[in-house]
């Protein structure tokens, strides 16, 4: 199977639109890190991505008489763009379907590129579904964003330059999973001609659909899919590109949203360019993993995927990065409701910088304030500030890691309802589109008091909302059935510590 891969890659027709992209040394990451870090800048791609190798080495392979029926694909971004352009270098027709919930930078690049842009459904499966309705009816030929051989042989493309332009010692190369394209075209070329180097799949912690079928050994379904890193929100790993996967990539790694953030800025720092969240998993990944194993002066690679950001997503980059780099510790304090309190607060913070403060009157007895305090992960990490301020006496609980509290709650320090005992607090994902909140409140039919509702715009193609309820004790059973009736991702967050100590 390798050798096959490798003929197609070596082969592949690429270079009529794609780039030879650079393989850059990340100076800072690699001083901070202790191993040679490099960057594949795929992000440097006519389209800001590399989807354009394995679209265009696909198309130029059909024949006259497939490409006069024009071809049709779904996606909600970066495969879209690449299709688009490939048919206009062709001269032939491309439509691409997408989700109404796609970026509208996403869409607009499409459009630029001469794709005819249908938005259909909310989600990426019904835009699937509606492109392949599109190939019955129309005749177009599909083009698959991921499994494909053709595809997947394209996107091989890149590991063949990081070969050719790294010919020396080579560990490993971390490369972001989605359906699984790009790392099994990268997989079955290194594997084939350099087996001693690993490569390592990096997924978004809750989009790891090919951890999971590796796990399972089989190809399995996500009940749920994470959408800020949108560029690998795959419920699915590919047929074709799991029978690479599960024999060729050596492990998948998962990062979360804030070590994302991270990567981020960690790109912005050495290159001054901004990636998408999909682009940063490769580095995310080799942070994590010489983490955990400790590892020093090895060369690692490290797949810049694309650059498909929105701009007003950068607001929640910017405010998760410092966590995700461990530079910052979001916590709760309880101080006494007495002159001096603040004082001794500050005098047990130190020389730390506050990042945030909120404060709101409690009791006559106490105050409970929301902090952020700047932190290092080396030499001044969380966990110290945690224990001086315990053992100074002061009642200390550690958001760092609380959804609910560093989407919401940060947001809505404002006392206690003190006149409701039985509110339920839920925490949602909307989809990011004209009517979702109606929905939402139309199928909840006015069955229980809303106390409680607070949602902020990401810039992204989910919303994220956290609402309260006022539900009778012997109605709380019901409450779960009718939430799942709306559709809509949520969890039960009313036993959440930052929702109990500043909001419930």
């Amino acid at each position: 199977m390798l050798e096959e891969y490798v003929k197609k890659t070596l082969t592949s027709r690429v270079y009529d639109v794609a780039v030879e992209t650079p393989l850059q040394s990340a100076r800072q990451l690699t001083e901070r890190l202790g191993n040679q870090i490099l960057l594949k800048r795929e992000d440097l791609q006519p389209v800001y991505s590399f989807k354009i190798r394995g679209a265009y080495n696909k198309m130029a392979q059909l024949t006259p008489e497939e490409l006069a029926r024009g071809v049709v694909t779904a996606s909600a971004g970066n495969h879209a763009q690449g299709v688009a352009l490939a048919a206009r270098e062709l001269g032939i027709k491309a439509t691409i379907v997408m989700p109404r919930t796609t970026p509208e930078l996403k869409v607009q690049g499409v459009r630029a590129r001469g794709g005819k842009v249908v938005l259909h459904g909310d989600a990426f499966p019904d835009a699937l579904a509606h492109s392949l309705k599109l190939v019955e009816e129309k005749g177009y030929v599909y083009i698959h964003p991921y499994d494909d051989p053709e595809v997947i042989a394209g996107q091989g493309t890149v590991a063949m330059e990081i070969l050719r332009q790294h010919p020396g010692r080579l560990d490993a190369i971390f490369v972001p999973v989605g359906g699984g394209g790009l790392v099994a075209g990268i997989a079955a070329f290194v594997k084939y001609l350099r087996p001693e180097v690993k490569v390592i799949g990096v997924e978004p912690d809750d989009s790891n659909c090919l951890q999971a079928a590796m796990a399972a050994g089989e190809r399995v379904v996500l009940s749920q899919v994470g959408l800020f890193a949108d560029g690998v929100a795959v419920a699915q790993i590919g047929q074709h590109t799991f029978d690479i996967c599960k024999q060729y990539v050596d492990e998948v790694i998962t990062v979360s949203t804030d070590e994302i953030c991270a990567a981020i800025k960690d790109i912005y720092d050495d290159t001054r360019s901004i990636t998408e969240p999909a682009g940063a998993l490769a580095v995310a990944g080799i942070k994590r993993y010489v983490e955990r194993e400790g590892v020093r002066d090895q060369t690692l690679v490290a797949i810049d995927s694309g650059a498909n950001i929105n701009f007003d997503r950068l607001r929640h980059v910017a405010e998760r990065a410092e966590l995700g780099e461990k530079r910052e510790a979001i916590i709760a304090v309880t101080i006494p409701e007495r002159p001096g309190s603040f004082k001794a607060f500050c005098e047990a913070i130190g020389k730390r910088q506050i990042t945030e403060f909120n404060y709101r009157y409690n009791t006559d007895a106490e105050a409970h304030i929301f902090v952020g305090v700047q932190t290092h992960p080396e030499t001044d990490p969380r966990a110290v500030l945690v224990e001086t301020l315990r053992g100074q006496g002061f009642p200390v609980l550690d958001l760092t890691d609380n959804e609910l509290a560093k989407l919401h709650i940060r947001h809505m320090v404002g006392g206690h309802a003190v006149r409701i005992s039985d509110e339920m607090v839920f925490r949602f994902e909307f989809p990011e589109r004209p009517g979702a909140l109606f929905n939402f409140l139309n199928k909840l039919g006015g069955r229980w008091n809303i106390t409680m509702f607070h949602y902020r715009n990401h810039g992204a193609a989910d919303g994220r909302v956290v609402a309260g309820l006022q539900v009778p004790l012997e109605e709380r059973s019901l409450v779960h059935a009718a939430l799942d009736e709306i559709g809509y991702p949520y969890w039960d967050e009313s036993d959440n510590p930052a929702y109990q100590l500043f909001l419930g």
